[in-house]
């Protein structure tokens, strides 16, 4: 095995997990999910050279993933998005399920357009900060911080319209 393979191996072996993570958070669906992963470390593959040149591998491979969502996005924006099915029920309740159903919240990140759902998820469940997320979407910090407050405000309204009166 060459080395630039060998190091492409433990690139993929070491980001796997977390890009499957961030694919299944913009889309909902672990399959789909799976699907983005394999043709982002296709594209990643391709261009291994360039990654490996870059500034920030990471970033750069998490724009590839965003680029896929997009383009899966204007490929089936038409059909509906649904959230929380296939997956087992939680046997046991915990500290989340009093702040916000997971099935309610999920459905909600689901609902927003692309954009807003992509800087959530980038910046509140993998915790980047606004610079990284700017980055990785190539747009500028002031867009990150518009869609986010957007994307903030779309959720807060979808949950708060779920709660029940006590």
């Amino acid at each position: 095995m060459s080395r630039p393979e060998q190091e492409y191996r433990e690139f993929v072996g070491s980001r796997a997990a977390s890009l499957h993570r961030t694919a299944y958070l913009l889309c909902g669906d672990w399959h789909l999910a799976s699907d983005l992963v394999q043709e982002t470390f296709v594209h990643t593959f391709r261009h291994w050279r360039r990654v490996q040149r870059a500034d920030n591998q990471n970033a750069y491979v998490r724009r590839i993933l965003i680029n896929e969502f997009n383009r899966h996005w204007q490929r089936y924006s038409g059909l509906p998005v649904r959230a929380g099915t296939g997956h087992p029920e939680v046997a046991i309740p915990d500290i989340c399920d009093e702040v916000a159903n997971r099935a309610d919240l999920l459905a909600a990140v689901l609902a927003l357009p692309a954009r807003q759902r992509a800087t959530v998820v980038l910046r509140y469940l993998e915790g980047m900060s606004e610079r990284e997320t700017a980055a990785v979407m190539r747009c500028s910090e002031g867009t990150v911080k518009s869609q986010t407050a957007r994307a903030l405000n779309t959720l807060s309204g979808c949950l708060k319209s779920k709660e029940s009166p006590l």
